[in-house]
C-alpha cells in the first residue's frame, strides 16, 4: 500500500472518531433557552404595540390600528404564557380579566371607524394597564395615552391608494 493512501485512511478514521465527540461537546455547552423577563416583555413587545395602536387611531388609520390591536393582543398573550404568575401574582389572570372589555370595545370604535369611540377606549386600555401595574404592585410604572410617535421612521397615516 502506498504511503499517501495509507495517510488518507488514517485521516479519514481519526475523522470518524473524532465527529461524534465534537457534537457531543457542542450539545454540553448549549446555553439555557432565554427567557426574557416581565419588564423585558412588556417593554419590547406591549409599549410598542400600545403606541403603535395609539397613533394609528389619531390618524384615523382604522386598518392598521385593528392590525396593532391584534399585534397587542397577541403581545399580551405572550406576557401571559411566559409570566403566568410573577412574584406571586396572577399576571395571566388580571391581564386577561382586565383588559378583556377594553380590547373588544376598542375593537369596535376600529371597525366602526369612530374616532371618538376610540379616544375613550383606549383611554380605558390604558387605565387598565396602570391598575394590572397597582395590582402587581409595580404602582411606579404608569402609562399613559402617548402625545407622540418615537417611531419617526414610520408614516402612520392611512395608504391613499
Amino acid at each position: 500500500m502506498s504511503k499517501c493512501y495509507s495517510s488518507v485512511i488514517v485521516l479519514a478514521a481519526v475523522l470518524v472518531l473524532a465527529v461524534p465527540a465534537i457534537g457531543s461537546a457542542q450539545n454540553a455547552a448549549a446555553p439555557p433557552a432565554y427567557r426574557p423577563g416581565l419588564g423585558d416583555l412588556m417593554t419590547m413587545t406591549v409599549q410598542p404595540r400600545h403606541i403603535k395602536l395609539a397613533v394609528a387611531g389619531r390618524e384615523r388609520n382604522w386598518s392598521y390600528a385593528a392590525y396593532e390591536l391584534h399585534q397587542l393582543e397577541e403581545a399580551f398573550d405572550r406576557v401571559a404564557r411566559n409570566w403566568p404568575t410573577w412574584r406571586s401574582v396572577p399576571i395571566a389572570e388580571m391581564m386577561t380579566s382586565l383588559t378583556k372589555e377594553p380590547m373588544a370595545a376598542l375593537a369596535e370604535a376600529i371597525k366602526s371607524a369612530d374616532a371618538s369611540r376610540f379616544g375613550t377606549a383606549f383611554g380605558r386600555l390604558t387605565e387598565t394597564c396602570n391598575t394590572c401595574h397597582q395590582g402587581a404592585n409595580s404602582g411606579m410604572i404608569v402609562i399613559r395615552v402617548p402625545d407622540n410617535s418615537p417611531f419617526s421612521d414610520q408614516d402612520f397615516r392611512p395608504v391613499q391608494r
